[in-house]
C-alpha cells in the first residue's frame, strides 16, 4: 500500500496550518494511503497539548499510526547512525520506518535523511 512516513518538519508544518502540507495529507487520506509517524518524532514536536489542538487531532485520528520505538528498532536506529556516522536516532527511526513500510518521507530536512539513506523517497515541505 502506498504511504507516507512523517518527520518532525511535516508535523510542525501541519500544526502551523501550512496549506501545502494540509492538502498533501488530505489527498493521501482520500486515496487511503497509510500514514505513519515514529513515536520519537512525536516527542520532538509535542510541547503543550492545550496549544497544539491541530496536531492533537491529527495524532488521534484513525488514519495515522504512531509507531513505537521498541528495543529492536532503537538498536537498528543506533546501528544505522553508527554506519552512516550520524547521531540523530530519531531521524534514523524515520528512515527505518519508511523502509519497512515502503513509504515516501514527508520532511523539511532532507539533508540528514539523505545522509542516512541516499535512496529514500522524499517530499520536501
Amino acid at each position: 500500500m502506498p504511504g507516507l512516513t512523517l518527520d518532525a518538519g511535516a508535523l510542525i508544518a501541519f500544526e502551523r496550518n501550512d496549506r501545502r502540507v494540509v492538502a498533501l495529507l488530505a489527498r493521501a487520506i482520500a486515496r487511503d494511503y497509510e500514514l505513519v509517524v515514529p513515536a520519537g518524532v512525536v516527542g520532538q514536536v509535542w510541547r503543550d497539548g492545550s496549544k497544539q489542538s491541530r496536531l492533537a487531532r491529527l495524532l488521534a485520528t484513525d488514519e495515522l499510526e504512531v509507531e513505537s520505538l521498541h528495543d529492536m528498532r532503537a538498536r537498528a536506529a543506533g546501528q544505522l547512525c553508527g554506519a552512516r556516522k550520524t547521531s540523530d536516532v530519531i531521524d534514523a527511526s524515520v528512515v527505518l520506518c519508511a523502509r519497512e513500510h515502503g513509504h515516501t518521507v514527508m520532511t523539511s530536512d532532507p539533508d540528514d535523511l539523505e545522509r542516512l539513506d541516499p535512496n529514500l523517497s522524499l517530499i520536501v515541505v
